[in-house]
């Protein structure tokens, strides 16, 4: 495989640029394993360093995905939020076209926390509905959250209503309409438990959410924390 060298362009770059316009011609598709940093280097006709540059630099940009002791993957295409609104999860997924799934890890009716009473605006003898899920685009899991929402606004509805589209109970049979969210994003690293959950290592990149999400008429309804896989989700900014 030869390159056509460009003027001022970096060997690395010009592997970089090779390697994506191969994925871009069909040559390697999403979740295909790439040939080896030797064969590709051999390829090439250049250092296992030059070589492993590009393959980094293509990583850095999402197009690649490295996994120690496996190798380098066609990374997926990653799910997007654009922040603007309130927007459920499985609507996201539907959007982008993928199928939304969800797995229940824990489901109680309890009291708030003192940060739940404060988020959502209780008083300390409420309660309040508790669940802990994994979330899921085309059964590949793209995030863990836990979410709280007051119990007297889904009591009469029922676990699976709750847990499968918490959006739609909320406004199926009744005058609420979802109004709009605070969000705040930062980044961390994935401990043991969520490592499990999201089937990525212990210290992986994730993107930690933390939201309230209003109704219409300004009560607070739901408080998220969540954490993304920073490799399979983006958030996307507006003005």
């Amino acid at each position: 495989m030869s390159i056509v060298s460009k003027k001022n362009l970096p060997v690395y770059m010009q592997i970089h640029d090779k390697i994506q316009e191969e994925i871009e011609l069909g040559k390697w598709a999403v979740g295909d394993r790439l040939p080896s940093e030797r064969e590709l280097s051999l390829m090439f006709g250049v250092s296992r360093m030059t070589l492993r540059q590009a393959v980094q630099a293509l990583a850095d940009e999402g197009i690649l995905e490295r996994k120690v002791g496996s190798g380098t993957y066609v990374a997926r295409e990653k799910v997007q939020e654009t922040m603007t609104g309130t927007t459920s999860f499985s609507e996201i997924m539907a959007a982008q076209g993928k199928k939304p799934s969800s797995k229940t890890v824990s489901y109680f009716v309890t009291k708030p926390s003192a940060s739940e009473i404060e988020k959502l605006g209780l008083s300390e003898d409420s309660q309040v509905v508790r669940m802990e899920r994994v979330r899921y685009a085309d059964d590949l899991p793209i995030c863990f959250e836990v979410t709280t929402i007051p119990y007297d606004l889904v009591d009469q509805y029922s676990k699976k209503e709750i847990t499968q589209s918490l959006y739609q109970t909320v406004t199926k049979n009744n005058n609420h309409k979802i109004g709009h969210a605070v969000q705040r994003v930062t980044a961390m690293l994935a401990s043991e438990k969520i490592s499990d959950y999201l089937e990525i290592k212990k210290g992986d990149p994730i993107l930690r959410l933390k939201q309230i999400s209003y109704l219409e008429e300004g009560r607070a309804f739901e408080y998220v924390r969540s954490q993304y896989v920073g490799s399979r989700f983006e958030f996307i900014l507006e003005k």
